[in-house]
């Protein structure tokens, strides 16, 4: 079956669904501008992951920062969402998807319009204190000194994103789950997720009887597992072929 009529079936699927769900990773927001973690052109690749484990950050907090800055907030102003992030948005607007699960700390999709957006691994956008847990917004913080520190009470600030043996927000992975099984469609896009529980919630999606998209440039460890229809493909150039056919 030619990919052009694998498209048409998954339109023919996102049309007929009465609650989609969409659960996305790193591969969506390549077209962005952003690397990904892992693979052959991951981030992780290049710097040691040991900046993004939590107990070291807390012991070395400058040296984290250091590198985070360089390697994210530096950038964060020039990356902007993309046409695969823009459809997802709209297709949330005209009911087609209700929620989307990410992977992704970018916040693209808020500002591609998604309204429903459930983070697993929290966002870059956002600040916390380790001392008082007071939550800022990025714009409060000035990154030219390095560690960030809190206005009430003096404690470093750290983006709000997962490190690395710190446990998944309670609230967004618990919402994931809820929206999983109770979708009757799940497209996922450009996502591997091989560790938990990232790696669980299409599962559950499809032992709930949801019907299964999957659009990645390689398959997956889902795509002969449970995916019923596979687009081979980046995210932008097959959302944006979606879009058009759904008029959105």
């Amino acid at each position: 079956m030619s990919l052009d009529v694998k498209i048409k079936e998954a339109v023919k699927a996102i049309r007929k669904a009465k609650y989609g769900v969409a659960f996305t990773g790193a591969g969506i927001s390549v077209a962005s501008g952003l690397r990904p973690f892992r693979g052959e052109n991951g981030l992780w690749n290049e710097i040691n992951p040991n900046y993004f484990e939590i107990d070291f950050f807390r012991k070395k907090p400058f040296q984290s920062w250091k590198i985070i800055k360089e390697h994210f907030y530096d950038k964060l102003e020039e990356i902007k969402p993309n046409i695969a992030h823009e459809v997802l948005g709209a297709m949330g607007e005209r009911g087609f998807v209700e929620s989307v699960i990410t992977q992704n700390i970018d916040g693209l999709h808020q500002m591609a319009g998604s309204k429903y957006v459930y983070e697993l691994h929290g966002s870059c956008r956002q600040l916390v204190c380790l001392e008082c847990m007071s939550e800022y917004d990025l714009g409060f913080a000035d990154l030219n000194f390095l560690p960030p520190t809190c206005y009430v009470c003096k404690g470093t600030l750290k983006p709000d994103m997962v490190f690395f043996n710190e446990p998944i927000p309670h609230f967004a992975k618990k919402r994931s789950f809820e929206e999983a099984e109770k979708s009757d469609l799940f497209i996922i896009i450009g996502a591997n997720a091989e560790v938990y529980p990232a790696n669980a919630i299409p599962v559950a999606a499809k032992e709930h009887g949801a019907k299964i998209i999957e659009i990645n440039i390689e398959e997956s460890h889902f795509t002969h597992e449970i995916t019923d229809i596979f687009l081979q493909g980046t995210a932008s150039g097959i959302m944006e072929k979606i879009g058009k056919m759904l008029y959105v």
